[in-house]
């Protein structure tokens, strides 16, 4: 296996077994799960850490969105830059271990400034690990199962989520703990999955170009032949717009629930959202990247076509849910949305891969989230905490926040228009990712 400081070499073997391929798949997924479980804990805990810390709304959302994306973008692509040409394994475990220590590092914080700096901190960690695990997933498998795969690593979203739920409920119970607590508690187990994956998974052997050549596409060559895709651009632009809502109600929702439902108890909404996540979020996840790869193979417009015709299913619900007088029905309506908005990720992701040269693979993946997480990550909670800020004189906390997710539905809407626009490049693009991969 080649170490952090030796370029990543094909070595001669068979390939993996279908338990071993698995067993990689599940630690990775477990990997993203604590992505999650460190990225949203604060969008989880925000009505804690506003009253201890007295927080405005525009502080708020600076922390959940632009302190912990503001380098999040930025090194994911030197990150990417070395995972195409040393141990990939290695970059994942470090990495899991800095995000995780500095989640566990926030509970300590005291103020504003503090835990601003540990969010940065941890968002450095969390940029070294979706772009090495893509890569190795598209070295275990196949085109025509990549899809699945990456929708199957893309469960570490709905399931971080939960689990970051689940923890807050199980620690803030009867005011036996603080927002702190929790901070230390999801942390600390991230740092002995890291210890786990080093000692158990071998660095996978990476796909020969057709011309059986292992070397790295250059950093502005790489750039300059993803650029020029266009699907590739539809496909990250689809994401971004709708991550960008999807972020913002993640980080925003229960900040709604407690000041528009105050009659429903915060560790009520702390186990239903938990469950929510865990279930139509998470089969939403898992059938997009099965759904993808089966009509794919029919029709490749797939790809974009079922992203589009989930989200013109699950906005609408979204921007009821934020109206009706119901908490529950609220709620219902809430979980569509998330069932829908989780069927774009495996098909996007896999997208990401497919067109990308396969010795830039990694940087694709980076590429992908430096675009989707500048609008997304950086903009979404960020943006909904400064104009909820801005009305909270004049409309109240709770109608300037539900003003704030109501303007939701312009991202949205371009989420939808740049898949279908995706749906019409993409037989194209991809045929001409064939031709290109079949003269390297």
């Amino acid at each position: 296996m080649s170490t952090a400081n030796e370029p990543a070499t094909v070595a001669a073997q068979t390939e993996p077994s279908i338990a071993y391929r698995r067993y990689v798949l599940l630690i990775l997924t477990l990997v993203y799960a604590f992505n999650f479980i460190d990225r949203q804990i604060i969008g989880i805990l925000s009505p804690f850490i506003k009253a201890d810390l007295g927080l405005d709304d525009a502080q708020l959302g600076w922390l959940k969105g632009f302190a912990f994306a503001l380098l999040y973008t930025v090194v994911g692509i030197p990150i990417a830059w070395l995972a195409d040409r040393y141990s990939r394994v290695n970059i994942v475990a470090i990495s899991l271990t800095v995000w995780s220590g500095f989640t566990a590092i926030s509970g300590f914080a005291q103020n504003f400034t503090q835990l601003a700096i540990a969010r940065v901190a941890v968002g450095i960690g969390e940029a070294g690990g979706s772009p090495p695990s893509h890569s190795m997933i598209s070295d275990l498998y196949k085109p025509t199962e990549r899809a699945k795969a990456l929708a199957i690593y893309s469960l570490g979203i709905p399931f971080g989520i939960m689990a970051a739920y689940f923890a807050a409920a199980f620690f803030l119970q009867g005011g036996a703990a603080d927002w702190r607590t929790v901070m230390i508690a999801v942390g600390v187990p991230g740092v002995l999955l890291a210890i786990v994956m080093k000692l158990t998974i071998k660095e996978p052997t990476r796909t020969l170009a057709p011309s059986g050549s292992t070397q790295s596409m250059k950093l502005k060559d790489a750039v300059k032949t993803l650029l020029k895709i266009p699907t590739w651009w539809g496909m990250c632009l689809g994401i971004s717009f709708g991550s960008f809502g999807s972020y913002a109600i993640s980080t925003w929702i229960i900040d709604f629930y407690v000041r528009v439902h105050s009659d429903v108890s915060i560790q009520t909404l702390l186990i239903v959202f938990g469950i929510i996540n865990g279930t139509a979020y998470a089969v939403g996840v898992w059938l997009g990247g099965v759904i993808a790869d089966k009509w794919g193979k029919k029709d490749r417009r797939a790809y974009a076509l079922m992203p589009t015709y989930a989200m013109i299913i699950g906005v609408p619900c979204f921007l009821l849910a934020l109206y009706v007088a119901d908490p529950w029905v609220s709620v219902a309506l809430l979980a569509i949305l998330l069932f829908t908005s989780g069927m774009y990720l495996g098909p996007c992701f896999a997208i990401a891969q497919t067109l990308a040269p396969v010795n830039a693979r990694a940087m694709s993946t980076a590429l992908f989230f430096f675009v989707l997480n500048i609008i997304a990550l950086g903009g979404g909670p960020t943006l909904v905490g400064i104009i909820s800020q801005m009305y909270t004189e004049s409309m109240g906390s709770a109608e300037a926040l539900r003003f704030s997710l109501t303007l939701l539905g312009v991202p949205y809407l371009l989420s939808i228009l740049t898949f279908f626009w995706s749906s019409t490049q993409i037989k194209r693009d991809w045929e001409q990712a064939e031709l290109r991969q079949s003269k390297a």
